[in-house]
């Protein structure tokens, strides 16, 4: 069902929740959640490769660290409460 308010929030109880993923979604992009959360993994990516003294060319560099996000984003999305459960 279309709203009838166009891009408006829908009034009442049930307008607080419809849409609440994708409003929070939005807001958390604004703040470029993202942007900060990439480039903290990538200081820590080029300070362990510093540790190891590993010398990689670019494109080893890029894939192992794409292959590290993944790893590391699974096991966040894997854990039981988030840090968000614990606000409060």
């Amino acid at each position: 069902m279309k709203n009838p308010f166009g891009d408006q929030q829908i009034p009442g109880p049930l307008g607080s929740h419809l849409n609440l993923k994708e409003r929070m979604y939005k807001k958390v992009k604004a703040a470029k959640v993202d942007e900060q959360i990439l480039a903290i993994m990538l200081k820590a990516y080029e300070d362990a490769l510093y540790e190891e003294n590993v010398a990689l060319s670019r494109p080893e560099r890029n894939r192992l660290f794409s292959q590290i996000i993944k790893m590391i984003m699974e096991d966040v999305l894997k854990k039981p409460n988030p840090p968000s459960a614990e606000i409060g």
